[in-house]
């Protein structure tokens, strides 16, 4: 294994080792195998770049460009193009996960659940300080530096774990950083061999001296100083996980200082609770309701989709009033039962929003609550949390009749602004299933219960708590195409649904009535966790309907075996005639897969978007082929402008002006260039006859070459030191044909890497850079002129003045 190779992987297992710090601040580890791998994709690009070799900016654009094109491929496929090529859409997608991964560092626990937020911000922090390693460490030759991002990555582990970060993950990232040391030591002494301080040798092996604190020494120093106030700056400055919704170990709360209230996401904490393999008890109530069927323990709503989550708004909270405010958009009319439940949390239960029946009317609890009038929820107040709290909860069972929903006037515009609202990342295929599940519907009610049957039993949906978790428009898509995953999957996605059909709705999360015990009690635990629609109409409010199968139950109102109301009920005939979802998921089933690969299905294709829509999106594709053509030419333009500067030169070096002095020049410089492409630096200070002999000998030039480019430097000779300088004879040659044959000649002599070297990143065209420098000094100084002469001139007539 060559030095740079051994390099590269030290310089890869330093960051995944320094990463490994971030394992205990997370319930899962998947995502340190992926930023592995990931980061084994960005260090073999740039060590094939260094290969080339590559300039080292050009290494460190392609390594950067291949870092984005990996996480758009991991983290936002769905909208990149061709799953791989990053999109406006795919970077906006990147955008609101970073932002919803900063809100769930700041509010769940540790360990914090993997939400694709906080994915996505470890595995794209690790690749960012393996990238920085991967430069200082191996591009640039200097491994020691290459230490303070190290150091970063661990102290916001430290910052953010408050603790949890033990002495065995500071091992591992200090053995990775030693091995990049000894990696870069060990290369370092291949090259020059060792190196012995004069003072040791005169002194004798025996005898021991101090030798002088060299230049490494002093930055050795430095770093070290510049390492210690990291550590102790970054914990300081990071802030501490928060508390999680259905988190048992929960702190702190979900109130603020301000006012104002906002809650966690709270899906894979859910899960969490669903897959625990005992159900400890969470709750237990006693309630004088007829029947607990619906007596479903509600903790938070979540009433904003921004597309990659669902969560809970920031909403303004006021202290317990007594009793709650009237219901919002209930009428009278409705059927309501008055019921009070005694509820008792256990002892090991802590999180900050109180579990209640919906919609409460009174709550009479010990402690520091506030209230969320929106939500009608009670959240804790400075660290108040649900721990064996014992509270009486005054609530309604709401009944409904199917006719007082499916004659609903329309939601107030308030309710179906907000409410309805989804994001442009939402695919358009989702609003084309809806409409297809929903066809032959007439009501919001009818297509509320279309939208449930299709889901509970007629979409052939599996119930599945293995399935990863997501909440945002991705793992809605993912999930319609699998139809497999658990209650939050059901929830989000109708909820999601109803929103395109212009139906108010939200999702709630809590807990189903539990398991009867002795006593008149019943037992909710934490596998009772639970995620539920909530869809509006006016004069009944916010109403529960049940999409997820075999969990839970169907409320009586959301039956699709109640009989229409508008029939008497001697002229029922059975089923054929009740108030269901419509023909539409039967004549679905009846379409076969031959079927819809012939095109045979029509409207009933909900695979693609609906028809006639957009057409083929003709300002995307040019937008996204004029960045790939960007991307792609970026690591040419040194080549081309080489090119063009050789084409430049040669050609005031050939034809009737062959032996002018600017031709002869110009075709000089072209000859020095093209020694410098092949590894043979100009000398400024050598004259052009030791020039040429240093590039005959080092270059291996052949007879013809060297014979050649003593006739380049000859004519240059004349040029710079004749009396009166004239134009060359026609013996000599034409300069523009020698520097061709000189170029050929090492062409011929020189290996692969050395070839493609001067062809594709050529030394020379770091000229470019130079005479950039030199214009802006040049325009900065005149400027400087500009000014002083400005403030001379200004000076001139004051004084005139005066």
């Amino acid at each position: 294994m060559s030095g740079g190779a051994r390099l590269t992987l030290a310089a890869w297992w330093a960051s995944v080792a320094c990463a490994c710090a971030l394992l205990p601040l997370v319930s899962a580890a998947s995502w340190l195998f992926q930023a592995a791998a990931l980061l084994a994709v960005q260090s073999a690009v740039g060590m094939a770049a260094r290969r080339v070799p590559l300039a080292r900016p050009v290494t460190i654009t392609a390594q950067l460009l291949v870092s984005f094109v990996l996480l758009t491929l991991v983290f936002a496929q769905e909208s990149a193009l061709g799953g791989v090529l990053p999109t406006p859409a795919s970077v906006e997608q990147l955008g609101l996960l970073v932002g919803q991964g900063s809100e769930d560092v700041t509010r769940f626990t540790i360990p914090a659940p993997l939400t694709d937020g906080i994915q996505l911000m470890l595995v794209g922090g690790a690749l960012a300080i393996g990238l920085l390693v991967d430069v200082i460490a191996v591009t640039f030759r200097s491994a020691a530096p290459a230490g303070l991002p190290l150091l970063a990555l661990y102290s916001v582990a430290a910052g953010l774990g408050q603790g949890e970060v033990s002495w065995l993950w500071f091992l591992v990232a200090a053995t990775g950083y030693l091995l990049l040391l000894l990696a870069e030591g060990r290369d370092r002494i291949s090259q020059w061999g060792r190196v012995f301080s004069g003072a040791a040798m005169q002194r004798g092996f025996g005898q021991r001296s101090e030798p002088p604190v060299s230049a490494p020494v002093r930055t050795g120093r430095r770093i070290g100083v510049a390492t210690l106030g990291l550590a102790l700056l970054v914990p300081a400055l990071l802030p501490s996980l928060g508390s999680g919704v259905l988190d048992p170990a929960g702190r702190g709360s979900g109130s603020s200082s301000d006012g104002t209230v906002s809650a966690v996401n709270p899906l894979v904490a859910l899960q969490d609770s669903l897959n625990q393999p005992e159900n400890r008890t969470v709750l237990t109530y006693r309630t004088n309701a007829q029947s607990n069927e619906d007596m479903y323990l509600r903790i938070v709503s979540l009433d904003q989709f921004d597309g990659t989550a669902w969560k809970p708004s920031e909403r303004r909270i006021t202290s317990v009033p007594d009793p709650l405010p009237d219901v919002p958009g209930m009428s009278p009319d409705v059927d309501v039962q008055r019921t009070t439940t005694l509820i008792e949390a256990a002892d090991w239960y802590k999180q900050s929003w109180l579990p209640m029946p919906y919609p409460a009317q009174r709550v009479d609890v010990d402690g520091r609550w506030r209230f969320e009038p929106e939500g009608r929820t009670l959240v804790g107040d400075r660290g108040q949390t649900t721990q064996g709290a014992n509270y009486q909860v005054v609530s309604l069972q709401v009944r409904p009749t199917a006719e007082q929903l499916k004659n609903a006037p329309p939601a107030r515009e308030e309710i179906r602004r907000e409410y309805t609202d989804v994001p442009g990342s939402l695919p358009r295929e989702v609003e084309s299933i809806a409409r297809n599940v929903v066809q032959g519907s007439d009501s919001d009610y009818e297509r509320a219960l279309a939208l449930q049957e299709w889901f509970a039993r007629e979409g052939g949906f599996t119930y599945n708590t293995e399935v990863r978790a997501g909440s945002g428009s991705a793992a809605i898509t993912r999930f319609l195409d699998q139809r497999e995953g658990f209650c939050i999957h059901f929830a989000f996605s109708m909820a999601a649904m109803a929103r395109t059909l212009d139906i108010p709705a939200r999702v709630a999360v809590g807990f189903t009535p539990g398991t009867p015990a002795s006593g008149g009690r019943t037992e909710v635990g934490l596998q009772d966790a639970h995620a539920w629609p909530e869809l509006y109409f006016e004069g009944v409010g916010w109403t529960r309907f049940e999409p997820t199968p075999s969990r839970g139950n169907t409320p009586g109102y959301a039956q699709p075996d109640l009989p229409d109301p508008s029939v008497p009920e001697d002229e029922e005939t059975g089923p054929e005639e009740t108030t269901g979802p419509g023909p539409e998921p039967t004549e679905e089933e009846e379409c076969t897969a031959e079927r819809r690969q012939a095109g045979e299905c029509g409207e009933l294709d909900a695979v693609g978007p609906p028809p006639g829509d957009g057409g083929f999106p003709w300002q995307r594709a040019a937008l996204i082929t004029v960045a790939a053509l960007a991307v792609l030419t970026l690591p040419l333009l040194p080549a081309l402008w080489r090119i063009r500067a050789r084409g430049r030169r040669l050609a005031a070096s050939g034809g009737p002006a062959a032996g002018s002095a600017d031709a002869v020049l110009a075709a000089w410089r072209e000859l020095l260039d093209t020694g410098w492409d092949f590894g043979i630096a100009p000398d400024d200070s050598a004259t052009p006859r030791k020039a040429v002999r240093r590039l005959i000998t080092e270059g291996r030039l052949d007879a013809d070459s060297a014979a050649a480019a003593h006739r380049v430097a000859d004519a240059v000779e004349r040029v710079l030191y004749a009396p009166s300088p004239a134009r060359s004879s026609g013996a000599d040659g034409d300069p523009a044909a020698d520097v061709h044959t000189v170029r050929a000649g090492l062409r011929s002599v020189a290996d692969r890497r050395t070839g493609l070297r001067a062809l594709l990143a050529p030394r020379s065209a770091v000229r470019v850079g130079w005479a950039v420098r030199r214009r802006w000094a040049f325009a900065a100084e005149q400027a400087r002129a500009r000014v002083v002469r400005a403030g001379a001139a200004v000076r001139s007539v004051r004084r005139r003045r005066a």
